[in-house]
């Protein structure tokens, strides 16, 4: 039976609000503008770390482009929430506003944590499969290596969640990273959310955010094997 993995997710968060719960979610990233949406979206709901975990990335000068990429969407997308909440406080209040009221806040704060960039990790870790279709088993390998990281990261910083933004992409297959998350999820002991980004325009949106930003917009996933396909 396929699963809506937005409408779990959805659940997830609705179940939150209902507790006044604001829970920790170690957020991996492949990239600045697929965590665009995602961070706009989960920002208002969870305390979110972005762990940019990606030694498939090839080469190493598009490796640092990107993590430079994320680290300033990071910090303008946090002053721009800032700035936005402030003005909605404020509209709320009204003329009797004096710094006193307190209303729910429109996002979190985001923090940023960056892996180990080991590509030979990943080059032993795919050894055999270089000629196997984008899209096929040499991409599950990624996912899990990647998932992994994140999942012991998370158990290390007592993260309440951890989920990635691989889902947004309509390359990505959504239900093996979910079965991935959940495989890890009961091995780290730490909680996955299940996610498929895309869904409800995700994707669209992620790709406005970019524009809005003016952020770099790779034409490929990353590994020397998607730039050569």
């Amino acid at each position: 039976m396929n699963r809506n993995y937005q409408k779990e997710m959805e659940h997830v968060i609705q179940k939150l609000q209902e507790e006044h719960s604001v829970p920790t979610l170690l957020l991996h990233s492949c990239c600045a503008p697929c965590s665009s949406y995602v961070l706009e979206y989960l920002s208002r709901y969870f305390r979110i770390t972005v762990y940019y975990y990606n030694p498939n990335i090839y080469p190493p000068e598009e490796y640092w482009k990107r993590v430079e990429e994320q680290r300033n969407f990071i910090r303008r997308f946090s002053e721009h929430a800032m700035e936005k909440q402030a003005d909605r406080n404020q509209q709320l209040a009204g003329d009797d506003w004096q710094g006193q009221q307190e209303t729910a806040p429109a996002f979190h704060t985001i923090d940023f944590a960056e892996g180990r960039f080991e590509q030979d990790r990943f080059y032993e870790l795919v050894k055999g499969l270089e000629h196997v279709p984008e899209g096929g088993e040499r991409c599950f390998l990624c996912y899990e290596m990647r998932l992994r990281e994140a999942a012991k990261y998370a158990r290390q910083q007592n993260m309440d969640y951890f989920t990635t933004t691989l889902s947004i992409s309509p390359l990505k297959n959504a239900q093996k990273l979910n079965e991935i998350g959940e495989k890890l999820a009961k091995e780290y002991g730490v909680a996955y959310l299940c996610s498929d980004f895309k869904k409800k325009e995700g994707y669209k949106r992620s790709v406005e955010l970019s524009k809005e930003y003016g952020m770099y917009r790779q034409d490929y996933c990353g590994c020397v094997f998607s730039k050569r396909d």
